[in-house]
């Protein structure tokens, strides 16, 4: 494992520890879709097939580990909506916005759409979600899993992200911007190996312009999320810190009960705004699922 990303080693804490994890796979994590199904219920549903759950965490009662399930998406309870595969720290996005009912909201890169849905789930199916995406062939995942999991809130729309129409604001944006992806690599056979983005010297400039028309896009008392699944700064942190330099946003604390470590204000030469301190880095040797970045942003009152 020497040498996978060791130029982290400095920002991302027990890197020892860090590198290790990346030699496990990432576990299988299921989201209970409480607009089909209780909880309860369909844990007594797997229960009788011989599939145990264990419960994420006690705040949320909708996120469990199936550490013997390996393929959900051959049970019934998949076709049927009441269960979504989704990596655990993908699930916190949407619970780290906390959209509410009968808002205004925008999933700026919403495919395959299980943020979009999971939006639509705390939102309990009242107010608008427009789920975005820019590629049509992305469409058919996007529709075909809003339609599964019973979402009745939503619309898709084919729009750029960082040239979204300006027409209308949203009470929330969830900016889940595209990525390197390091976050989702797991050295789980000798052949594997990480293979960087080829674009990925390119990423930064559209991940900025991205979040730049989604703070645009808000309302005055509007949140935004902006998230990546991967380790980068040049990424996360100095993507936000454009924003906080052009724009009058602020970072607002996210509070999700997970482990995770906070932002970082600087990296090599950059030093960023000293606000970063509120966005979350999670890592896969605290909490076991994706590596991922997150930022809440509001409007600076």
């Amino acid at each position: 494992m020497t040498g996978l990303f060791e130029e982290y080693s400095e920002i991302i804490p027990d890197f020892f520890l860090f590198q290790e994890s990346l030699q496990r796979p990432i576990p299988t994590h299921l989201r209970i879709n409480r607009m089909l199904i209780e909880p309860a219920s369909l844990i007594h549903l797997l229960e009788k097939k011989g599939i145990q759950l264990i419960q994420s965490s006690r705040r949320y009662d909708t996120l469990y580990l199936a550490p013997e399930l390996t393929s959900p998406g051959n049970l019934l309870e998949y076709f049927l909506g009441y269960i979504h595969p989704q990596a655990l720290t993908s699930s916190i996005a949407a619970l780290a916005l906390a959209p509410k009912d009968s808002s205004y909201l925008l999933d700026m890169c919403a495919a395959p759409g299980g943020k979009s849905s999971h939006c639509a789930q705390l939102m309990n199916n009242t107010g608008l979600i427009v789920s975005n995406d820019l590629y049509a062939s992305r469409h058919i995942s996007l529709g075909h899993t809003l339609s599964r999991l019973g979402v009745l809130n939503a619309v898709v729309t084919g729009y750029q992200a960082q040239e979204f129409p300006l027409k209308q604001r949203f009470d929330y944006v969830l900016a889940d911007v595209p990525c390197s992806c390091e976050g989702k690599f797991r050295k789980t056979r000798d052949t594997s190996s990480y293979r960087e983005n080829k674009g990925k010297e390119k990423l930064p400039d559209l991940q900025k312009k991205i979040i730049l028309r989604g703070f645009d896009l808000l309302q005055e008392n509007g949140q935004m999320l902006y998230s990546t699944c991967t380790y980068n700064p040049e990424e996360n942190e100095s993507v936000v810190n454009v924003l906080l330099k052009e724009r009058d946003a602020e970072l607002l604390p996210i509070d999700v009960g997970f482990d995770f470590e906070p932002g970082i204000t600087e990296w090599k030469d950059n030093k960023y705004d000293k606000q970063l301190k509120n966005a979350v880095r999670f890592y896969p040797h605290r909490t076991d699922s994706v590596g991922f970045f997150m930022a809440r942003i509001g409007r600076r009152r």
